[in-house]
């Protein structure tokens, strides 16, 4: 994984000179799709591993319908929130390991090192996390919807929630896994960290839903959680880009 790591780099350095000052945002932009390609291809190589969140996703969320029982009007009241439940402890499975490898392997060191901006790397771990993570996550909803006995406004306001929501919860998932870099037991601390953190985007995602199915407008809901997630996403990678250097130290 380092070869791959310094081929990527040295690739990057070759595209950052060649567009000189004619293109000073051709370097980061570089920078970051190497390293969501790699981050892909790793979990490419993973594949098994990777799908242990989806798998989880489906089972737990199927075994509601079969502990609460059959009756479609209770399936549709409690779906909204088992779902996104589903979902965020789904994510935080994926989320916890994010920087572990590249530790352990000395990849991350080379990255605090590189001349590359240190937000660009977290930002391109991040986005991999998510279209490995939570973009399944979203393509299963409808199917689980189906489960619950939802109607399909409401199934597309979920799926609409949950790919406002799960970005989110990988930016979150990424600060809680480089604070707890390199301790003992750092998965368990990552949920103890980052759950409290995801409480609006849960209430958000579900009070879409419930607005939905109560013939109501979701546009505030959803409002508010394309304002958590902008939030998240212009507060959380440089907060996890300064615990990483600060993890290193």
């Amino acid at each position: 994984m380092v070869c791959i790591v310094n081929i990527d780099d040295s690739a990057l350095q070759r595209v950052a000179s060649s567009a000189g000052s004619r293109d000073v945002t051709a370097a980061p932009a570089g920078t970051y799709w190497a390293v969501v390609r790699r981050d892909l291809l790793l979990v490419r190589r993973r594949r098994v591993e990777s799908l242990l969140p989806l798998g989880f996703f489906v089972v737990a969320a199927s075994l509601f319908p079969i502990g609460v029982g059959p009756e479609p009007q209770t399936l549709r009241q409690i779906a909204p929130g088992v779902l996104w439940v589903c979902a965020l402890l789904a994510s935080m499975l994926s989320v916890t390991q994010m920087f572990a490898g590249d530790h352990a392997d000395g990849t991350l060191e080379q990255m605090l090192l590189s001349q590359h901006p240190l937000i660009t790397l977290v930002l391109g771990k991040i986005t991999a996390q998510w279209l490995s993570g939570g973009l399944p996550l979203v393509l299963a909803t409808p199917l689980l919807g189906v489960q619950f006995d939802m109607s399909a406004p409401s199934v597309a306001t979920l799926c609409l929630t949950l790919m406002l929501g799960t970005p989110v919860l990988s930016a979150l998932g990424a600060l809680g896994a480089a604070l707890t870099l390199g301790l003992r037991g750092g998965a368990a601390l990552v949920f103890l960290l980052v759950l409290p953190l995801t409480v609006p985007a849960l209430i958000f995602g579900t009070g879409a839903v419930g607005a939905v199915e109560a013939s109501m407008g979701a546009q505030a809901h959803l409002s508010l959680l394309g304002a958590f997630l902008i939030f998240t996403l212009l507060g959380a990678p440089p907060a996890t880009a300064a615990a990483l250097r600060i993890s290193m130290e």
